[in-house]
């Protein structure tokens, strides 16, 4: 039964570009969100490789809990997601003993271009962890950090991925959570353990790990903070997508597919069993877990990566929300080219000038350029539109499913014409939840680790009754 007593807890949600401390009041039937702190997020560069500046997101994490402490004195928790992949190293003492590189960074194109070379290992590797070679893989960037820097096996004694270190920070307690390990490339697809076999393969020590645990698992009071005294840390999803999914108003019957447009679109859909086999594999299928370990297979499509990044180049790009609005009007009214861009090309992942990226794709393709700000975003949102479609019908071929709507939480719900593109391709109604699907996500699993509702499925139900989509049909 649902609790009465309103609980506070505070969500530490770090995303690749900004991040915030959001407050959670639970009063057994609705949530009400209190943003405390936000602040910008960027990796660096130095020496041609690009590093996480942990000292200056850790100082911001303080900072908005001590702010959330002041204004709500009866804090209960504290749950921390982040973008995936990333990691830190680290000896017994918890004391951090090589640098975090940021997961852009170019040194993982060597061993992704072997691995890709290599058939017979690629497939072994997707069969064993379910997730494809992806540039970005914890898996790839531990590879290259033990080749380059070997004596790292000696004085490493575990492998922190990013939640997992700052809940160290927090707690005291090294743990790795399931969600998260699931996007390493590491993690054995058939249970809830390593893949020995896949962490040999990438010359990976297997003691830098420990058996992952579940999000909702309560690992003790913040230590190290007077003021924080008695606030609970909760191991939430640490992958902000998990929490992200987490949030969604999904049908107790299923047939939703979801989308956490961000900086990435990452499109799934919750299941009991991994999508597997050589056709999910050229499909670059992940199958990624849900907190409590089931599976959520998901594909990246690049995002709304690409269109900031090329707005970025326009002197005249928005800078208020207000602005923005407008400027998807504008592009709303254009008309839509009769092509799109290919948003599977590898130059979109991280290149100097994303304009001059996406000008030398069409080129080579003997397309028209756009020639204004309003033209590239009407491209990009149909383009981006067209990948969700196209990531929606892989999924319905491969898992034997048939979606009846598509979910939309993230940044992306907002953007009217992402929304109405995605309904268009996909033919199905999208609908659109502005909402921190992180951030409540996040709170929703605290809130499970303090039994203050039974699962996930009760939350879903109660908060599914509180917020509203917008809908989008289908232009016929």
């Amino acid at each position: 039964m649902a609790s009465t007593k309103t609980i506070h807890c505070a969500a530490v949600d770090l995303g690749a570009t900004s991040g915030r401390v959001i407050v959670g009041a639970w009063n057994g039937r609705k949530l009400a969100l209190t943003e405390v702190h936000r602040f910008a997020n960027q990796f660096r560069s130095l020496g041609g490789h690009d590093y996480w500046d942990l000292p200056g997101l850790w100082a911001e994490i303080t900072t908005g809990l001590r702010e959330a402490k002041r204004r709500f004195p009866k804090l209960a928790s504290v749950g921390v997601d982040t973008w995936g992949v990333d990691f830190v190293l680290v000896n017994d003492t918890g004391r951090m003993v090589f640098p975090a590189h940021a997961y852009r960074d170019a040194r993982t194109q060597p061993g992704l271009q072997r691995l890709a070379n290599t058939r017979a290992a690629l497939e072994r590797i997707y069969a064993a962890t379910g997730i494809p070679n992806v540039f970005y893989n914890s898996s790839l960037q531990l590879e290259e950090t033990v080749a380059r820097c070997p004596a790292v096996a000696d004085i490493a004694t575990r492998c922190l991925f990013l939640p997992d270190y700052f809940n160290f920070l927090l707690s005291g307690r090294m743990e790795n959570e399931i969600s998260f390990a699931s996007t390493t490339q590491l993690l054995d697809v058939h249970g809830m353990d390593w893949s020995r076999a896949t962490l040999d393969h990438f010359h990976v020590p297997a003691f830098w790990f420990t058996k992952p645990i579940f999000a909702g698992t309560v690992l003790g009071p913040v230590r190290d903070f007077q003021e924080l005294k008695g606030v609970k840390v909760v191991a939430v999803p640490g992958h902000d997508t998990a929490c992200a999914y987490d949030a969604m108003p999904a049908s107790p019957a299923g047939g939703d597919l979801y989308i956490s447009a961000g900086t990435w679109s990452l499109v799934g859909f919750e299941s009991d069993r991994p999508v597997l086999g050589h056709a999910a594999l050229a499909a670059r299928i992940s199958n990624e877990r849900i907190g409590d370990g089931r599976y959520r297979p998901l594909t990246n499509v690049i995002g709304l990566w690409l269109l900031e990044q090329t707005l970025k180049e326009f002197s005249a790009r928005p800078k208020t929300d207000r602005e923005w609005t407008k400027l998807i009007k504008r592009s709303a009214l254009l008309p839509a080219f009769n092509f799109h861009l290919d948003v599977t090309d590898p130059a979109f992942i991280n290149p100097a000038s994303m304009r001059a990226a996406i000008d030398a794709q069409l080129k080579q393709r003997k397309l028209p350029l756009p020639k204004t700000p309003a033209g590239y975003v009407r491209l990009i949102c149909d383009s981006l539109g067209q990948g969700h479609a196209d990531a929606l019908r892989a999924f319905e071929q491969l898992a034997g499913r048939k979606f009846q709507r598509i979910l939309v939480v993230g940044g992306g719900s907002k953007n009217r014409l992402l929304c109405q593109a995605t309904a268009d391709a996909s033919g199905l109604p999208v609908h659109a939840f502005t909402l921190e699907g992180t951030a409540v996500g996040n709170i929703a699993n605290q809130l499970v680790g303090l039994k203050a509702v039974p699962n996930l499925k009760a939350f879903r139900e109660h908060f599914s009754r509180q917020i509203k989509a917008t809908i989008y049909q289908p232009k016929v």
